[in-house]
C-alpha cells in the first residue's frame, strides 16, 4: 500500500478571518496581493464570528476530475495532488460546479479555473498562518486528530450534562 501523502488540515475554530492565507497564496502563484487570485478562500460569517478557510481536499475520487469533459484534471501520483492541465482545459467550469467543497474557483481576471496545488509541497498558507488554522499534515494523521477533537468535545458535553444533573 502506497503512502497517503500530506494534505491541508483546516481548523476553522482557530481561524481569525485575517485572510493572510489568501494574500500569500495569490502572491505565491500570481505575484499580486489579490484575494480573487487565491486558491484558498476564507468564508466569513461576521455576525457569528465564524471564519472557515476552504481549500481543495485533494479527493481520492475527485468529482472535479470525474466531471471534466476533456480530462484536463488528473491525479499526480508523485505529488499526491489533483491538478489542472491548462493546455487541455476549455474553461467550461464544470469542475467548479461539481466540487462539493467549493474549492475549485474561476479566476475572472485570467479566465481560468484555479485550485490548490499545495505549493508543490510547501504550502505558503500554512507557512504564514501563525495560529495554525491551516496545517500541512500526513493524511493518515487527520483522522486521528479529528477523533481526538471529537472525544474532547464529547467529554466536555458529558461533563456539562453531569453537572446539570447534580444541580436538579
Amino acid at each position: 500500500m502506497e503512502p497517503a501523502g500530506k494534505v491541508l488540515m483546516i481548523d476553522h475554530e482557530k481561524c481569525t478571518g485575517c485572510r493572510l492565507c489568501e494574500l500569500v497564496c495569490a502572491v505565491k502563484h500570481d505575484g499580486v496581493s489579490n484575494p480573487m487570485r487565491s486558491r484558498i478562500r476564507v468564508m466569513k460569517w461576521e455576525q457569528e464570528g465564524l471564519y472557515i478557510p476552504m481549500s481543495c481536499q485533494q479527493c481520492q475520487d475527485a468529482p472535479c476530475m470525474n466531471g471534466c469533459p476533456v480530462n484536463a484534471i488528473s491525479h499526480n501520483e508523485t505529488l499526491n495532488r489533483i491538478e489542472v492541465d491548462y493546455d487541455i482545459c476549455i474553461g467550461c467550469r464544470t469542475c467548479v460546479s461539481v466540487c462539493p467543497f467549493g474549492a475549485m474557483n474561476f479566476n475572472t481576471i485570467d479566465r481560468k479555473v484555479i485550485k490548490c496545488d499545495l505549493c508543490d509541497g510547501d504550502p505558503q498558507c500554512v507557512r504564514f498562518c501563525d495560529i495554525k488554522a491551516v496545517d500541512y499534515v500526513d493524511a493518515g494523521d487527520v483522522s486521528i486528530m479529528k477523533k481526538k477533537e471529537a472525544a474532547h468535545r464529547l467529554f466536555a458535553a458529558n461533563k456539562k450534562a453531569a453537572a446539570l444533573q447534580t444541580t436538579m
